[in-house]
């Protein structure tokens, strides 16, 4: 992509570059890399960064047609998308309505545990912390968010958690659990931003029962799975197929 200004972060897997035309935009280029356990397991799969470009578009269009703002503006490219150039609010929203994972880990709760309400998580964002769990009153310390924010990003989220639910499970796809970012744009409105991809949710295959096959998400590299890319592609067919293909930047 030619017309994207100067690196203004790279993390795990994106990179963010200004915009030569708006100081109101970015470009974002997603990455072939994959992480795990806080980067401590890594490697490079190829047409990961375009499937999940590709998957977030699609996702972000969904939202948007619930009402739900986001900072997404169109794909400008198979693996570059553009988006509001927004203040990223340093907390990590991960929703679970099923209990797996860390949750599991940390607490008695047994795994596929269906949670109802989905459990509300906050996280700090640092890596070299470890994204931990917060409280509220650390939160408070924090002063991050205002109370009048905190609620609006608790409501955005589970507003999220619906729509994505009942979009997923059209698509014989259940959306175990989730994470979110959240950002400020220029004009002070909270949007949804980031990712949302196989990257960022757990997403079990509701068309069979094996309990590692119908693994279409992360999780297949963090627990040394084979078929990776054939999962986030298979996601990637499924969304596309209920959803018209991202619009495209300008």
């Amino acid at each position: 992509m030619q017309n994207h200004g100067s690196l203004i972060y790279e993390g795990k897997a994106k990179r963010v570059f200004t915009s030569q035309s708006s100081p109101d935009e970015v470009f974002i280029e997603f990455k072939n890399s994959a992480t795990a356990f806080n980067a401590l397991k890594k490697a490079e799969f190829h047409d990961k960064g375009r499937l999940n470009c590709q998957i977030s578009a699609s996702l972000f269009e969904v939202l948007e047609t619930h009402g739900i703002p986001t900072h997404y503006l169109g794909v400008v490219s198979d693996t570059w998308m553009a988006a509001q150039n927004v203040q990223i609010i340093p907390l990590e929203i991960v929703i679970r309505n099923i209990a797996t994972g860390s949750l599991c880990k940390e607490t008695p709760i047994k795994a596929g545990t269906e949670l109802n309400p989905a459990l509300l998580d906050i996280y700090y964002k640092d890596d070299d912390l470890g994204d931990p769990l917060i409280t509220e009153a650390r939160l408070d310390k924090l002063g991050l968010l205002t109370n009048d924010q905190r609620s609006d990003v608790e409501d955005l989220a589970r507003r999220v958690n619906k729509c994505l639910k009942e979009f997923f499970n059209q698509i014989d796809l259940t959306l175990v659990d989730f994470k979110l970012e959240f950002g400020i744009t220029n004009r002070r409105k909270l949007v949804v931003a980031d990712e949302i991809s196989p990257d960022t949710c757990r997403l079990w295959d509701q068309r069979t029962s094996d309990l590692q096959e119908r693994i279409l998400d992360k999780d297949r590299f963090r627990q040394g799975l084979d078929h990776v890319m054939e999962a986030y592609g298979e996601v990637f067919k499924r969304v596309q197929g209920a959803y018209s293909k991202p619009r495209n930047y300008k």
